[in-house]
């Protein structure tokens, strides 16, 4: 039974492989030659045809990346990997949540240092040579040693939550596991960007003036409480524009990218804020967050059923039913699942995002929020004509042409 579970598990990673593969090869294939008519005025020629040699670029790293992880996990299955480093660590200690915490640590930090030098790369080289890039080497090294302990402390947290479940509820361990984590979600949604982000980046009240002004009065037009706007450093690693919705209750805050600030003009920061007031109105969050729940739950209930069965952690190299390592072969296996799953919400999000776009045409101004689409899109230098099954499939967001049509019946 091991051994057919191996070749499974073997088969899921090949397969998704290939099928990531396959739309990325579509999509390559869907660049247009010629500016669409519509984007002339954001896409100079010139300026799109560093869009396509921007998209080449990360075409090609990413299927070399890819392409690397996946040789690199195939060997450590085959190898019976995860087992050997159990092995390592039982020599260490046998007790019931050090040894699953040190192993998923030692796991967490080999796939960090394998995965650094293509951040390196990315960011270094990529977005450099295209001049997205403001991160220094001082600032880059800061955030992975942030990035990391702040992993480190977050991911063992939740693990010792479901180890300790696992330990004291025995079977039904997933229920409990599955209240606590939606809590820690819950709170996480809750607190981001007054506990988490402001370790990354400095978050700054908007000033009083003319752009305050517009903001408030379209967010009571939109029957919106506004009392928390920011503006965010995004300028400190990158040229890229955005702007985000976060928190509920008295944590909810719209935070401004100081790069969208700088690239739109007052209308269309507006537009821009009506989207995301719209996502809230719209309680796509709250829906979002219970949809979430639900999937976690799912899944959860299914770990619970299968994580014991011996047969899971020998397909993996172990000699007898070992929790951490049930873990990992759980989550493979469970890969199609969470695709399927994952491709209803990405067809949710998509939806949402349409209903969006239309709250803020009523409340702010159509044509401002397609000129503001326009500009982050082609400051960005994103790909206008993706492949429709690649959008399908992975774009939670709809193409820019798709959501400036969609627009224009609001105008009418």
């Amino acid at each position: 039974m091991h051994t057919t579970l191996f070749y499974v598990i073997i088969a899921i990673l090949l397969v998704d492989a290939l099928w990531g593969w396959f739309l990325e090869e579509l999509n390559r294939r869907s660049w247009a030659d010629k500016v669409p008519a519509r984007l002339a005025d954001v896409y100079p020629q010139d300026k799109f045809e560093q869009q396509k040699r921007y998209r080449k670029a990360n075409h090609r790293f990413g299927k070399i990346s890819s392409t690397f992880s996946l040789i690199v996990l195939l060997v450590f299955l085959w190898f019976h990997g995860f087992a050997w480093v159990d092995q390592q660590v039982l020599n260490v200690t046998d007790h019931w949540l050090l040894r699953p915490l040190i192993f998923f640590g030692v796991i967490g930090l080999a796939s960090f240092i394998t995965g650094l030098p293509f951040s390196l790369y990315q960011t270094f080289v990529i977005e450099e040579r295209f001049g997205f890039n403001k991160t220094t080497p001082g600032t880059f090294v800061l955030d992975q040693l942030k990035g990391l302990l702040l992993g480190a402390l977050i991911g063992g947290l939740l693990l010792t939550l479901v180890v300790w479940f696992y330990e004291v509820a025995g079977r039904f361990f997933w229920l409990y596991a599955w209240v606590g984590l939606s809590l820690f979600m819950l709170f996480f949604s809750k607190f981001y960007t007054t506990l988490i982000l402001p370790l990354f980046n400095k978050q700054t009240p908007l000033e009083e003036g003319k752009l305050r002004t517009a903001i408030e009065n379209m967010s009571k037009r939109a029957g919106f409480s506004l009392e928390n706007v920011y503006v965010m450093d995004g300028s400190r690693r990158s040229t890229k524009a955005n702007a985000f919705f976060s928190g509920f209750g008295k944590n909810k805050r719209i935070v401004l990218f100081d790069t969208l600030v700088n690239d739109l003009n007052t209308d269309e920061i507006v537009a821009v804020l009506a989207h995301e007031i719209g996502h809230f109105r719209l309680k796509h969050i709250i829906t979002g967050t219970v949809l979430s729940i639900l999937q976690m739950g799912v899944m959860l209930f299914l770990l619970g059923w299968f994580v014991d069965n011996p047969a899971l952690s020998r397909a993996l190299g172990a000699d007898e039913a070992v929790f951490h390592i049930g873990l990992i072969g759980f989550g493979m296996l469970y890969s199609p699942v969470s695709g399927i799953l994952g491709l209803g919400m990405t067809i949710f999000s998509r939806r949402n995002e349409y209903q969006a776009d239309a709250f803020a045409a009523r409340h702010a101004d159509a044509v401002a929020l397609q000129s503001a689409l326009k500009k982050i899109s082609a400051n960005a230098l994103s790909n206008p004509t993706p492949h429709p099954w690649f959008v399908f499939f992975n774009y939670s967001h709809p193409p820019l042409l798709e959501r400036l049509e969609a627009l224009d019946d609001q105008e009418s």
